[in-house]
């Protein structure tokens, strides 16, 4: 079993920053993709950024390239989202998510933390 907890979020104006971090944690965690993904009152739950846990390759949703920087280090299971130049359509609750069995297919889900960008 893995658990991921999310932590980093909050309020902030826009044109700000907030750096998330998912710690996992279990008996022996080994995930083939990290992910980040956010739901907005009202909308779906959509993909953001996702990170290839060995090769640290990284994959983002256009609407936040250039903006957020996804990034891992492994010693410590730990992800992070650092999230630039925010503005009030990246308000969500941000969750994590882990691929164990196969790339991009999520198993494990955190709980969430709220993301808050004011105007």
């Amino acid at each position: 079993q893995v658990q991921l907890v999310e932590s980093g979020g909050g309020l902030v104006q826009a044109g700000g920053s907030l750096r998330l971090s998912c710690a996992a944690s279990g008996r022996t965690f080994s995930a083939i993709t990290m992910g980040w993904f956010r739901q907005a009152p009202g909308k779906e739950r959509q993909f953001v950024a996702a990170v290839s846990w060995s090769r640290g390759s990284t994959y983002y949703a256009d609407s936040v390239k250039g903006r957020f920087t996804i990034s891992r280090d492994n010693a410590k299971n730990t992800m992070y989202l650092q999230m630039n130049s925010l503005n009030p359509e990246d308000t969500a609750v941000y969750y994590c998510a882990a691929a164990v069995t196969r790339p991009h297919e999520y198993d494990y889900w955190g709980q969430g933390t709220q993301v808050t960008v004011s105007s």
